[in-house]
């Protein structure tokens, strides 16, 4: 998915005290002290040490010792199950396996809902998440997460803000509790919100520094028209114009129960649903309003920064965004598939090593630094791109390799390199799956994007199921929308717009 930027709750450093065995201790810990007369180990007697305690192989059960706590796998995977309350407020969770949990309150909300005044407004909610509340001040929350052994997190995208929070399972009531005071019932004060504006500022300068994130957000800004097309990162000139007021506005527009999912992994449905619906079916109901239209249209953005290297993104429209399966998939693979990475990447093929942008550009041109497929995706639509770096006598070679590139996977693909792709692809979904805080975000993002949490299995297909001809015609299609472009660095040799689109036609 898009990109996020996250901010964990760090819980408060607490001093660590020294405990010292003496000769009384540990004349009163007879476990400790008292040596079977036994045989010695092999080891013991080599090196001259004590024997050993126990004689008792590892591979068997220890006598005395029940393993009825255990328990025994079960024969098939955990289902996702999804309960909607009276006010719309909709509840998923799977039983993963475990003693922790992880809850998530996710938000059909993002800068595409941002009026023209509150730009900006869903990069300073990520930072106020877990503040004081009205029934909490920001101590008191912090005390309760660290005395539950808990770790909060939220984000904000283009479409979907996040709250988070792991616990161990013992402590889900309590969890659940603070996340949804959190969430629901944020008094946003005064000065909380200036102090999270000042490390807005800070935190502005440093993404600056990041050419990627730069040249994505710039290269949203022509793409789009309308929605998309706002910023997702708060311009460093707009930050002064949110407040308190902004923030409660956006919340109480957005943050409405058909609007809200609780997603849990490592939690029972019934024990959840039991817990949650006493405190979430207060939210406000009603009906949600449709997200505001966004239209590709391609463009050109470019930025002087003076330096040695030049950066470029090039992309084009993926029509029908995530809510097009079958398109999804084929992009999810063709990210793999071209693959890239900087130059001094370490690691073997799964580091992407054998992808097309490193064996045919990053191979290939030492004045390549970093070529990378990236995948941009929302619910109707999203961009595909190439991001490059090159030292800046060769940016008009650079902008010519991303053209020959797009262009090549669309006329030819081995079967090799499409299965070798589809084989990263389901790796990386299955890997990352055996996560439980990316299980709680998988079901909460795709409840709000498909009202339900498809079985991982249906996608593993899907992909399985990819021929060479989805690939170079999905490509193919992609080429046929507007490029957009966008530069930085010494852009004096980047070819104009007109010129890299000529290249399409």
């Amino acid at each position: 998915m898009s990109q996020r930027w996250c901010r964990g709750l760090r819980p408060l450093t607490s001093n660590l005290r020294q405990f010292h065995t003496s000769s009384s201790s540990a004349a009163a810990l007879p476990a400790l002290s008292d040596v079977q007369s036994g045989a010695s180990s092999f080891l013991s007697k080599l090196f001259g040490g004590q024997p050993s305690r126990s004689l008792v192989p590892m591979t068997e059960q220890l006598s005395g010792v029940s393993s009825s706590f255990l328990d025994s796998p079960p024969s098939d995977a955990p289902k996702t199950e999804l309960t909607t309350l009276g006010n719309g407020f909709k509840v998923a969770t799977e039983a993963t396996i475990g003693p922790t949990a992880t809850l998530g309150i996710y938000v059909d909300a993002g800068s595409v809902y941002e009026k023209p005044m509150q730009t900006g407004t869903s990069h300073l909610l990520e930072y106020m998440a877990f503040k004081t509340t009205m029934n909490r001040s920001h101590f008191r929350l912090v005390r309760e997460v660290e005395a539950m052994g808990g770790n909060v997190m939220a984000s904000a995208s283009r479409e979907q803000i996040a709250y988070n929070i792991d616990v161990v399972k013992t402590n889900v009531p309590e969890a659940l509790e603070v996340l949804a005071d959190a969430v629901l019932n944020p008094r946003f004060t005064t000065w909380e919100v200036a102090e999270q504006m000042q490390k807005i500022e800070q935190d502005i300068k440093l993404l600056k520094e990041n050419p990627q994130t730069v040249l994505l957000e710039g290269l949203h800004s022509v793409a789009f028209t309308g929605a998309l097309g706002r910023p997702l990162i708060c311009p460093e000139g707009g930050i002064h114009n949110l407040s308190a007021d902004t923030l409660h506005e956006f919340v109480s527009t957005n943050f409405i129960a058909p609007k809200m999912v609780l997603a849990g992994a490592g939690v029972e449905h019934k024990a959840l649903l039991s817990l949650a619906e006493p405190m979430l079916s207060t939210v406000e109901g009603g009906s949600a309003s449709p997200q505001p239209e966004s239209k590709y249209a391609g463009g050109d953005y470019r930025q002087f920064v003076a330096g040695p290297l030049t950066h470029c993104m090039l992309g084009f429209e993926v029509q029908g965004g995530w809510r097009d399966v079958k398109t999804s998939v084929v992009m999810t693979a063709l990210q793999y598939l071209m693959g890239g990475g900087g130059s001094f990447s370490a690691g073997g093929p799964g580091k992407g090593m054998h992808s097309r942008l490193y064996t045919r550009v990053l191979n290939q041109f030492p004045w390549m630094v970093n070529c990378t497929a990236i995948s941009s995706l929302y619910n109707e639509t999203g961009i595909f791109s190439i991001f490059a770096s090159a030292e800046s006598a060769s940016a008009d070679e650079m902008v010519n390799v991303l053209c020959k590139e797009l262009q090549a996977v669309a006329s030819k693909v081995s079967e090799e390199e499409l299965e070798r792709a589809k084989k990263a692809t389901i790796s990386s979904v299955l890997m990352n799956l055996e996560s439980r805080a990316v299980v709680a975000e998988d079901i909460g993002r795709q409840v709000l994007t498909y009202g339900h949490r498809k079985p991982v299995q249906e996608y593993v297909t899907a992909i399985d199921k990819l021929q060479v001809s989805d690939i170079t015609q999905a490509v193919s299609k992609l080429l046929k929308s507007p490029p957009s472009v966008a530069a930085l660095g010494d852009i004096a040799n980047i070819p104009r717009y007109a010129e890299v689109e000529r290249r399409f036609k």
